[in-house]
């Protein structure tokens, strides 16, 4: 018996297809294709191939993000890497081929209307359709997004990138949902998604708000009434006869004649022992700049008191009587006597 040697040549594997080097593709390095399956002689049933198996038509309509009479729409049970993924389903139990007309026309019109409807979503650039029924026996159209500027995403692989990419905010994948829902109320049918909702806590205190303080300290520049040079604190006091009521140091004049010469002249000229004479702003002569003429108001208001609230007031009610009602030295000398009852001095010649 004589013995064959034999040698195992290793098989070369097929080479990768073309479609591995396209941008689009996702995956890179060193690949090899799988061994290709015997085929069977009978397939498998689908899922779903008997109406009370079917898990679209035992799906009651709150699962879906919108409704009609004969078309349905849900979305994924949670989000993905896409913008959108849908799915349009019909009510009846039956596969593409297997529409009526009335069906078949519906289908058309709403493939369109959907991919308006997510194609107007920001961050769209397009809308793929698909439809492959080997999964399931009832009729489901897929939709998904491509988000726009993503060039690696065109083409065939999109459904791949759905699973490879970063998973979408939540809040924003429920607004996306109520949009699209919204845009095929507009046409007929009900929608059932609803927008996010804005969570809002109210605050249990207050306290921590910040308080508002007015400050109530004068300005450099503003005139204050009791530092003032020119209140009545500084040595001489408010003028309140009214042309109806002259002062008495404006009648002394007329009185004069009893007294001497002395009285010719004005009691505001004479100087005061104990201050400047009524009517006279500090020690300013009359017929100064500064000084208004004698008997007249100030252009500008009498001071208002804190206490009393009453323009000219320089103190208690008590004091502003005395001042008001109390004649003046130059009255008294123009009656023969002082403050104090003495006869009055003799005026110089």
């Amino acid at each position: 018996m004589s013995w064959a040697r034999v040698t195992l040549v290793p098989q070369n594997p097929p080479p990768l297809p073309d479609f591995t080097r396209w941008p689009s593709f996702p995956f890179e390095g060193d690949m090899r294709v799988k061994p290709l399956a015997e085929p069977v002689e009978v397939e498998p049933p689908r899922s779903g191939e008997d109406a009370a198996d079917c898990v679209a038509c035992n799906t009651p309509d709150d699962a879906y993000i919108w409704v009609s009479e004969r078309w349905r729409v849900r979305g994924m049970d949670r989000p993905t890497g896409l913008p959108m993924v849908l799915i349009l389903e019909c009510r009846s139990h039956l596969d593409i081929g297997d529409l009526p007309n009335l069906l078949a026309a519906e289908l058309g019109v709403m493939t369109v209307r959907l991919e308006r409807a997510i194609r107007s979503l920001d961050g769209v650039a397009r809308v793929h359709v698909n439809r492959w029924g080997d999964g399931s026996a009832h009729l489901h159209m897929w939709f998904l997004a491509r988000p726009y500027g993503r060039l690696q995403l065109r083409g065939t692989f999109l459904s791949l990138w759905d699973d490879i990419l970063p998973v979408i905010p939540e809040e924003q994948w429920l607004e996306n949902l109520a949009l699209v829902a919204e845009w095929l109320a507009g046409f007929g049918g009900r929608a059932i998604a609803e927008p996010p909702h804005i969570h809002w806590q109210s605050p249990s205190t207050f306290s921590n708000e910040p308080t508002i303080t007015l400050d109530t300290t004068p300005a450099p520049d503003a005139w204050d009434p009791t530092n003032s040079t020119d209140s009545p604190s500084a040595g001489f006091t408010w003028n309140t006869a009214t042309p109806d009521q002259p002062a008495a140091d404006a009648a002394a004049p007329e009185t004069s004649a009893a007294t001497g010469s002395s009285s010719e002249k004005s009691a505001s000229e004479s100087p005061r022992r104990d201050g400047p004479a009524l009517g006279s702003l500090g020690s300013n002569e009359e017929g100064s700049v500064d000084s208004p003429p004698g008997g007249m108001r100030p252009a500008y208001p009498a001071p208002v008191d804190s206490r009393s609230g009453e323009p000219g007031s320089t103190g208690s009610p008590a004091e502003d009587s005395q001042i008001a009602t109390a004649p003046s030295d130059e009255a008294q000398q123009a009656a023969g006597s002082t403050s104090d009852g003495s006869p009055a001095p003799a005026s110089r010649t």
